[in-house]
């Protein structure tokens, strides 16, 4: 077989019933890709077969094939170390027994020896396209599912990371008296099964297991198989979105309210309040056809009645009247609507007919679509806040889109309270017209932009989504929650790989592919936006702890080992040098235990001190910072108790306690610009002033704190991470 008869032969068995190929011309087409294969003959008459059992070389193995049988092991159609021509004549005949018309010949084949078997395969996900895995093979394969995916086409360092994530990777080395396996044959393999995806889109699984590694380490695949399914119209949008467009959406210079209403609590007087209630400095113009007035301003009856041209049309009246507006909108030059009406998708099969039916029709009108369905935007570097949710955030450097309108609520309110800047956000909606794909591509170019956060439930173009974000990872973070983790049931699989695919499983591979840092709870994702906005990235995974206690650094210490960050002995030369500064019962060891001394200046000179030794990349510091809250139950306690002690001599105290957590925040900024390492705090105790984030003027860098050493262990963790994947990845441009 060559090259060129691949698609003739793949072509004609899509008509056939079985549409797979079986073992041994599967493998023929694994050679053509530079897959080494076990050497075999195929015979269909006892006979025949009695006679290539010497020429391959007792013993050997006898195996039943046939375009109906898939797995031959469970259907007991492969029988091995077979040593003489009376055990294959009853292997034969056992075989054709049991399997009756199926088995349509024969292949013989050395035993290959070797201890160790792998799978190497390729499913075709209908969201992500070809998926390429590789894991521990044999009867195994299912039972422990010890694999690891990714998305193709693949690069070195994809390959490398399969290796590493493997739990059975020990196996990669020398092995009880056999060589290392050859990781770049091994590579080849699964650059074959990569390419050979690509290549052929109809090929819906492929799957060599055992891929046996022999005692020098070479692999060798002993079984093979290929199943077709004739490729599907990809049904994605093909809508291409003006970026610029897009990203001026968020700077309107003038909103037009198609829906104002008077009543509180109705969108049309929710978005209109909320929006004038900040200093946007835009013109705002109100529509409803009732005319009269609302808020105390005019109302047009229609938008045709605005004198000027407007920019951004609010709309809030019923589904079945959006798509009536569109010509008056294209007149006013509008070049986007913010359609917070339900009723399109989301409804069903009418409501579906119904949005992209609009979305045709605001396409060829030249006019963008947020939503429908949507929660609304804000732009806090221009004061504008034209959503659902009456939280400010300042002004910052993190994007945030959203699928939910309360994911939004909730985590817009959290940055406010917490101090963490904003650059735009988004409730996408039902992403009739503009996607998440968008948004990402959009912030990418985005100078404000330094970190994309995205909480997601569907994704529309899974192989657009990961190439975007693979790229966009390059420049800056993506923090993901994604919604609906768990699977949504089995996958029909014909294959070994196909059987153990799930939708986490693929989303999950495409995050760790991508660069996407994934995580599990919403505050995660404003947690992870605080630190990226806020400190330099570490350059390794070393950590220097610094403790008012010996029981956070313990747990901090397990935290860092559990998210694969190390927290390294202390040098000799920094435990002198900290001997100067603490008293002689200090821990001398990483976590550094500062005893609970009261001198202000020790955990300042010992934090300089930790970020002075070139043996850590990064210092969580705990319990130094929200001593205030304990202290002003102390001082208050004690006035109930003490008449010696006035009112006016603790309130003295309480303001030099917060005085030296002020101090010691604008310190810690300093420190981390003059060091360039990510410091991250943990609180004592938190109260209603407590923040993430304490920001010094004229400095980058801000001052972080969590309230729990969970949350800073896991943020530091997702730079790491981020970092890590760019650094193995700057040398390769994603597909």
């Amino acid at each position: 077989m060559k090259l060129t008869d691949i698609q003739n032969r793949i072509n004609v068995k899509l008509q056939s019933p079985s549409k797979s190929i079986v073992e041994d011309e599967a493998k023929k087409i694994f050679a053509l890709f530079d897959i080494p294969v076990v050497k075999e003959q195929r015979e269909t008459d006892i006979n025949q077969i009695l006679k290539a059992c010497p020429k391959i070389g007792f013993p050997v193995v006898i195996k039943g094939i046939g375009a109906t049988i898939l797995h031959k092991t469970e259907s007991n159609l492969v029988w091995v170390g077979l040593n003489t021509e009376d055990q294959v004549r009853d292997a034969v005949k056992e075989m054709q027994t049991s399997a009756k018309n199926d088995i349509e010949a024969f292949l013989i084949q050395p035993v290959v020896s070797g201890k160790r078997e792998f799978v190497a395969g390729m499913f075709k996900d209908p969201q992500f396209g070809p998926v390429i895995v590789f894991g521990l093979g044999g009867v195994l394969t299912e039972a422990l599912k010890d694999i690891v995916l990714k998305i193709a086409p693949l690069n070195d360092a994809d390959m490398e990371d399969m290796f590493e994530q493997l739990s059975s990777k020990k196996l990669l080395n020398e092995f009880r008296g056999e060589k290392a396996v050859d990781k770049q044959a091994v590579k080849k393999i699964l650059k074959g099964l990569s390419d050979m995806a690509l290549a052929y889109p109809d090929i819906k699984e492929m799957d060599i297991n055992p891929l046996i590694i022999q005692p020098d380490g070479s692999p060798v695949a002993v079984d093979g198989l290929i199943v077709l399914e004739k490729r599907k119209e990809e049904n994605h949008k093909t809508y291409k979105i003006d970026l610029k467009k897009l990203a001026s959406c968020y700077y309107p210079k003038s909103i037009a309210f198609i829906g104002a209403s008077a009543t509180p609590g109705k969108w049309g007087h929710m978005l209109l309040t909320n929006t004038l209630s900040r200093e946007y400095k835009g013109k705002v113009y109100l529509v409803n056809p009732r005319g009269g007035k609302i808020t105390g301003r005019k109302v047009y009856k229609s938008v045709i009645e605005i004198k000027d041209d407007v920019e951004l049309a609010v709309v809030t009246i019923p589904a079945n009247k959006v798509i009536d507006l569109i010509p008056d909108l294209k007149k006013k030059h509008i070049k986007g609507m913010l359609l917070i009406t339900s009723g399109f998708r989301e409804v069903g099969e009418d409501g579906a007919k119904l949005e992209k039916e609009l979305v045709k029709v605001a396409h060829d009108a030249g006019i963008l679509i947020f939503g429908p369905n949507t929660m609304g935007v804000c732009n806090p570097h221009i004061d504008f806040y034209c959503c659902a949710a009456h939280a400010y955030p300042l002004p910052g450097s993190t994007a945030l889109v959203c699928q939910s309108g309360n994911m939004g609520t909730q985590l817009l309110a959290f940055a406010e309270q917490q101090d963490i800047g904003i650059r735009a956000f988004s409730g996408s909606g039902n992403e009739a017209m503009v996607t998440i794909e968008d948004y990402m591509e959009a912030f990418e170019i985005d100078d404000l932009t330094r970190t994309v956060v995205l909480y997601i439930e569907s994704i529309k173009d899974g192989s657009r989504f990961f190439k975007s974000a693979a790229r966009v990872s390059m420049k800056k973070p993506v923090v993901v929650l994604k919604g609906g983790r768990t699977n949504m049931g089995g996958r029909a699989a014909a294959s070994h790989t196909g059987a153990m695919a799930s939708d986490t499983k693929v989303f999950n591979a495409v995050c760790r592919q991508a660069g996407i840092i994934q995580v599990n709870q919403p505050m995660e994702l404003l947690d992870l936006s605080a630190v990226f906005s806020s400190l330099p990235l570490p350059k390794g995974n070393r950590v220097a702890i610094m403790t008012l206690g010996g029981g956070w650094g313990v747990i901090t210490t397990d935290l860092c080992a559990e998210h694969g960050l190390e927290v390294p002995k202390l040098s000799q030369g920094i435990i002198e040098r900290l001997n100067q500064i603490l008293p002689p019962f200090w821990s001398h060891g990483n976590p550094v235990d500062i005893v609970g001394e009261g001198d202000p200046h020790i955990p300042k000179t010992c934090l300089e001190e930790l970020l002075k030794w070139d043996g850590c990349d990064a210092v969580i510091h705990l319990g130094i910072h929200g001593k205030r809250v304990l202290v002003n139950n102390m001082i208050e306690s004690v006035l109930r108790t003490d008449p010696d002690i006035d009112r006016g001599t603790a309130q003295v105290f309480k303001d030099a306690i917060l005085q030296f957590e002020e101090d010691y925040t604008q310190y810690v900024v300093k420190l981390t610009r003059k060091y360039e390492k990510p410091v991250l705090g943990v609180s004592l105790l938190t109260d209603e002033i407590s923040k993430t984030l304490y920001r010094v003027d004229g400095y980058e860098y801000k001052s972080v704190f969590f309230p729990s050493p969970e949350r800073a262990v896991k943020a530091l963790w997702g730079m790491h991470q981020y970092h890590n994947w760019r650094k193995t990845h700057s040398n390769f441009k994603q597909g």
